[in-house]
């Protein structure tokens, strides 16, 4: 063989063995690339059921979540209803004296609009009372219980309440603030109030009746022997002291008879009646008096029905408008005298006000007009007041005096709505 030959075979062997190589490594390559599929493969399922239960955990905690979110807004807002459907008062007070709240309840017991914020809240001066009794228990740091507590008075009037104030407490017994329930015993002072005058009522009364029956007679006696005397038949001089006799004791007998009127036991002839009537027909008796001397009697505003006696309290109120129009012509003031009324849906009440323009009422004297025989005018018994807070008070109501938006005097009356 020549040498080309020779080297066409080495050349030939080579290419072969080059061949079988490159095919090898071939081969292992897709070997390893099948290993590795299948090795990924297997990796993705493992990975997809990790995520499966990561994203079942997490729902899981996003449900709890949610459901810790509920309650905590249930319990929130059970502890706002109850807060809101507490009939007493509620006040919370921080360490530094800040209002934190304070309850639908306690805000119509101070009268508070529910538009205030808490920094209004602190300059009420209903308020301040309160505050003052809350300072102390965060001074002291111990319980204050059922303490009396007078506001002063604004549109309602003075306020009585009961106050009970107890410190604020966390776990490590550390002192947070302060809790104030109060409640409105006005209601219960008012009571205590009417008892009290129909005791007293009752006390005059029988005390008194007996003399006055008896001095009654004794009037009767002198006014009748007067009228025995013929005038004709006396000298001219004589004449004048006789009519003064009969004159007087017309008067004093008139003064007795409405005594005996005031000191008599209330008989009272209950019915539903419409208090827009009574003082209509009260304005009707008296209207014409006011229009003589130029004024005028009005009725305004929304009236109530009371159980109660339709007599006794048209003569109440025309004893009011009475006394009304004689301040009027006595301060020589035409007399503008208005009944107005309104209804208090919230403690069941009538609220009457008669209001004039004259001269008003002094405050010395507001304590003293509703005593009998108390009286300012020259011609008074003094009774006529005396007579109309009997009325009221036997009707479980009560009568107050203040300023009428006039000037003059305003008579207010409070009656409880029939049911």
């Amino acid at each position: 063989m020549s040498p080309n030959a020779y080297a066409l075979i080495s050349l030939t062997g080579l290419l072969a063995a080059l061949a079988g190589v490159v095919t090898f490594a071939m081969l292992r390559f897709a070997v390893a690339a099948r290993d590795t599929h299948r090795n990924f493969r297997g990796g993705g399922s493992d990975t997809a059921l990790l995520s499966a239960a990561l994203q079942e955990a997490l729902t899981k905690l996003k449900a709890q979540e949610r459901a810790t979110a509920a309650r905590a807004e249930a319990s929130e807002r059970l502890s706002g209803e109850i807060i809101s459907s507490l009939t007493a008062g509620l006040l919370v007070v921080g360490l530094n004296g800040e209002i934190r709240i304070l309850n639908p309840a306690g805000r119509r017991t101070l009268d508070l609009a529910d538009a205030l914020s808490p920094g209004d809240y602190e300059r009420s001066l209903r308020v301040r009372p309160l505050l003052v009794i809350i300072n102390e228990c965060l001074e002291t740091g111990t319980a204050i219980v059922r303490r009396p507590v007078t506001l002063p008075g604004l549109a309602r009037g003075t306020t009585y309440l009961g106050v009970t104030v107890s410190p604020l407490f966390d776990e490590q017994t550390s002192l947070l603030g302060a809790i104030c329930l109060f409640t409105d015993l006005t209601a219960v002072k008012d009571l205590e109030e009417q008892l009290r005058l129909k005791e007293s009522l009752a006390a005059v009364g029988e005390l008194t009746a007996g003399i006055a029956h008896e001095f009654r007679n004794g009037l009767a006696t002198i006014h009748g022997y007067s009228k025995l005397f013929d005038l004709q038949a006396l000298p001219a001089s004589y004449r004048p002291y006789v009519e003064g006799i009969r004159a007087e004791a017309e008067s004093l007998g008139q003064v007795v008879t409405n005594f005996l009127n005031f000191a008599r036991p209330a008989q009272l002839t209950l019915s539903r009646v419409e208090l827009g009537g009574i003082c209509e027909r009260a304005a009707d008796e008296i209207r014409a008096d006011a229009r003589a001397l130029g004024g005028e009697v009005e009725v305004r505003g929304e009236f109530g029905a009371v159980e109660g006696d339709d007599v006794l309290l048209r003569q109440a109120f025309s004893n009011l408008l009475r006394n009304a129009i004689e301040a009027c012509a006595g301060a020589s003031v035409v007399p503008a005298v208005v009944i107005r009324s309104e209804i208090d849906l919230v403690q069941k009440l009538s609220r009457i006000a008669v209001n004039d323009n004259g001269p008003g009422i002094d405050v010395a004297s507001r304590e003293r007009i509703f005593r009998p025989f108390f009286t300012s005018k020259r011609s008074g018994t003094g009774l006529g007041l005396a007579l109309v807070q009997k009325i009221i008070v036997f009707h479980n109501g009560r009568v107050s005096v203040a300023t009428s938006p006039q000037g003059g005097a305003s008579l207010q009356i409070t009656l409880p709505l029939a049911g």
